[in-house]
């Protein structure tokens, strides 16, 4: 028996489906006991880096210094770590359907990573029924 451990998932991402089923991969089976936000950097060649970064207690509407938090950390984080690459948010949370506050946090993130020039990918949310995108131009304020 080799002990050599797999090696880490790393797909291409060049699109929405490779998004989501990266997402899937690294979600399923859904069901969460907590609301989160997930951040994947995602480098120049379109690999994710193997660490993700989860946020807890995302259960209210963020405010907006909590969101330019997010977008400072990201713009560090991408200079540092993976020049040329962009980032990915899932938000994860019990129950079903889309909220307000799903909405408030995946318009809040890309809006306040455009502020500094960090790309990013469509935000997707995870519930214990389903898991898709929620992009920007369905997130009317």
């Amino acid at each position: 028996m080799d002990p050599t451990p797999p090696p880490p998932h790393r797909p291409v991402i060049r699109s929405q489906a490779d998004l989501e089923r990266a997402w899937r991969h690294l979600v399923e089976p859904l069901g969460f006991s907590a609301h989160s936000t997930w951040m994947m950097l995602i480098d120049a060649e379109d690999h994710p880096l193997p660490q993700l970064t989860q946020v807890e207690d995302c259960d209210r509407v963020p405010e907006p210094e909590v969101l330019t938090g997010f977008a400072e950390l990201a713009a560090h984080l991408l200079d540092d770590v993976a020049p040329g690459g962009r980032w990915a948010f899932l938000r994860s949370r019990p129950g079903s359907g889309v909220t307000d506050v799903d909405r408030a946090w995946a318009r809040g993130l890309v809006e306040a990573c455009r502020e500094l020039g960090v790309p990013t990918e469509v935000v997707h949310l995870a519930t214990d029924v389903d898991l898709l995108p929620l992009p920007l131009d369905s997130l009317a304020a």
